[in-house]
């Protein structure tokens, strides 16, 4: 049974809004263009499956998974890739999908990573911004909501891998 109290911070119903009016802006923004969009394991796949179907652009997919947790939850500091693209990225139009940006550490690191590849432009996409836990400058091109300094899971976010399926985002209660 669920014993863990979560309060909603953002609806589906808002989300599925935000999704579209992001997806918008991207097609206008590469219109004629073909698209790399690289998802973020595990976090950002519920959000870029919703994103890129609202696209009207024709795109790829890809995904990387990044580590910077050493031993407990609090991060060694270090990052490093454990799993990489497998699409060539140079020369071609590419959008990194993310769930969440906070200290902006992993995201910096890996933009750092991928521009080494000469891609013909890279932009960054997130799903939740947490603009107060920032540890380095790091801004999104585009970014579905700014939240407060909240642990959330849900549409994708989760706890513990727990919590994922939700619709919404919803706060963990203490």
């Amino acid at each position: 049974m669920d014993r863990v109290k979560r309060d909603i911070l953002i609806a589906k119903a808002d989300i599925d809004k935000r999704v579209q009016e992001l997806a918008d802006v991207i097609s206008r923004d590469y219109e004629g263009k073909e698209l790399v969009v690289i998802g973020i394991l595990k976090g950002a796949f519920v959000f870029m499956a919703d994103l890129i179907r609202s696209l009207r652009v024709p795109c790829m997919i890809d995904f990387v998974r990044l580590a910077s947790y050493g031993t407990g939850t609090v991060s060694s500091g270090s990052i490093m890739i454990t799993k990489d693209i497998e699409t060539p990225i140079r020369g071609r139009d590419v959008l990194v999908v993310e769930d969440i940006v906070d200290t902006g550490l992993s995201l910096s690191f890996l933009v750092d990573r991928l521009k080494e590849r000469d891609p013909q432009s890279l932009k960054v996409c997130v799903f939740l911004d947490k603009k107060e836990r920032r540890k380095v400058p790091f801004e999104a091109e585009y970014v579905g909501f700014d939240i407060p300094d909240h642990f959330v899971v849900g549409y994708g976010l989760d706890f513990n891998e727990m919590y994922r399926f939700l619709p919404d985002v919803c706060v963990i209660k203490e």
